[in-house]
């Protein structure tokens, strides 16, 4: 099969030819959805290890130096919504580049913010512009990859999430600790850049993607609403809601435990302990394998079960075994994002851009409210309530997985 035009051009038929694994169309659009991962959610997540230093420079509480990422999954969330609606008329590989290069643009602009009002203003127009990535990653995928591989190569992109959030995380700490946050930022920035600039160069045109042009929200309205009478997708979204916010929530506030005492682990130790997102990489790959091979709801069910092992593993004391709790909790999450987002292409039955964008709603609604909410827990409870918090959370996530299996009338 020969590589097609980088100018993207809606299939006039509805015949459907798919990127079938082994060539080189299938090559670049795995390598370019990669980086399209990559760079979202290194942007995004970047001030995670940044916020006791938030709330240190800037006098602010845990809970308020989290709005430097909530404020930017919030407005990640509303957008997605728009960005679903916009792909349709404009293009999905056109949307997702001009979001990737905005973004980067913004995440520079951040380093010079002069106070903290600016930074979140920043921030929350950060994860405005981010919108356009997300949902119509899933749709491109679910649109132009051959059915039969999907769950593989969703585990793919889903792996490039992954090296994002944890490139974001530990390069972010590191930059911090010698060059303070402010060049920490901006170099996060332009590596974001050339990522983008990979993204576009790379990415083939879709083959499957039918324009329409201009804007009749009518029609989105009904393709929305379409999919939440579906029985099980309702489920799978709040799956998305409830797993990421349980994993945010320990993400965010990990950090302040372990810089105060006993720990007191300096910017970079605590960055180098996000590596452990090199495991999530693997889990959403392999994942996405076996969820073809053995059955996607079961997979789900196992990755949101040792989401939960992971979380009550961090209530050790011990600091290697707080380490090991953090490895199997993002291990487990990201085996159920690749498997629910997988899940949604399936489901779905028309207007696959529509669905993805429902669920990445519920998991950008997730991880701003719920990661927000946790920072009460902590400084009520300390992060005992954290845990128990995020537990509850993934007994619904657990429990949705289980109505969302039964009332599928497909076997997944």
């Amino acid at each position: 099969m020969s590589d097609i035009s980088p100018i993207e051009t809606p299939a006039a038929s509805p015949a459907k030819e798919y990127l079938q694994r082994g060539t080189a169309s299938y090559r670049r659009a795995s390598l370019a959805l990669f980086l399209s991962g990559f760079s979202t959610f290194s942007l995004l997540y970047c001030v995670q290890p940044l916020l006791p230093i938030f709330a240190d420079e800037f006098s602010v509480s845990p809970a308020e130096s989290s709005l430097s990422l909530s404020l930017s999954t919030g407005f990640l969330a509303i957008a997605i919504i728009c960005a679903a609606a916009i792909s349709e008329g404009l293009g999905r590989r056109s949307l997702m580049s001009i979001s990737l290069v905005g973004a980067a643009v913004l995440t520079i602009a951040a380093a010079f913010a002069p106070d903290w009002h600016l930074l979140l203003v920043i921030r929350a127009l950060q994860g405005f512009v981010l919108g356009g990535v997300p949902a119509v990653a899933m749709a491109y995928l679910a649109e132009e990859i051959d059915p039969r591989g999907l769950g593989a190569t969703m585990g793919l992109y889903v792996g490039g999430t992954a090296f994002g959030g944890m490139s974001g995380r530990v390069l972010t700490g590191i930059f911090a600790e010698y060059l303070t946050w402010r060049p920490a930022m901006f170099l996060i920035g332009a590596i974001g850049l050339a990522a983008a600039a990979g993204f576009i160069a790379l990415l083939p045109a879709s083959r499957n993607f039918i324009r329409r042009p201009g804007f009749d929200p009518k029609f989105h309205l009904k393709a929305w609403l379409a999919h939440m009478r579906n029985p099980a997708l309702p489920f799978i979204f709040a799956i998305a809601f409830l797993a990421m916010g349980s994993f945010v929530t320990i993400y965010n506030y990990a950090g302040f435990r372990l810089v105060a005492a006993p720990y007191e682990l300096t910017q970079t130790e605590l960055g180098l302990i996000f590596t452990v997102y090199l495991f999530g990489i693997g889990a959403s790959s392999v994942g996405g394998i076996l969820g073809d091979r053995f059955g996607h709801f079961a997979v789900l069910l196992t990755g949101i079960a040792i989401t939960a092992v992971g979380s009550a593993l961090t209530l050790c004391a011990f600091l290697p075994v707080i380490i090991f709790g953090v490895v199997v909790l993002t291990s487990g999450f990201f085996m159920s994002h690749s498997i629910a987002s997988g899940l949604v292409g399936k489901l779905a039955r028309d207007t696959k851009g529509h669905a993805s964008s429902l669920y990445m709603l519920g998991y950008y609604v997730g991880s701003s409210v719920v990661g927000s909410a946790g920072g009460w827990f902590f400084a009520i409870e300390g992060w005992t309530a954290v845990v128990f918090f995020t537990l509850a959370l993934l007994a619904l996530a657990f429990a949705a997985a289980c109505a969302a299996r039964s009332l599928s009338r497909r076997k997944f």
